[in-house]
């Protein structure tokens, strides 16, 4: 879980920047080594920014760092 926590800690940081986009969350979590692509991908099978938002990111450790449109903010949560 602590995969996901330092990835929304990071993400949330983004997330209050009055530019922030899908583009910008992902290019952030690119940077991190700790996401599971290919597991992110089938997780957001059918994922369109326009209407979701932001994508939900798995992480390796099996949590997951996931968007909260209600709150514009991300929350770490223990299994994807």
């Amino acid at each position: 879980m602590t995969h996901a926590q330092t990835l929304v800690k990071a993400l949330n940081v983004l997330a209050k920047a009055p530019q922030f986009s899908h583009s910008k969350a992902r290019a952030a979590a690119r940077k991190d080594g700790n996401v599971d692509w290919a597991r992110t991908k089938e997780h957001n099978d059918g994922f369109n920014p326009e209407v979701d938002g932001c994508e939900a990111f798995v992480m390796n450790d099996g949590s997951l760092a996931s968007w909260q449109p209600a709150s514009f903010t991300y929350v770490a949560r223990a299994n994807a």
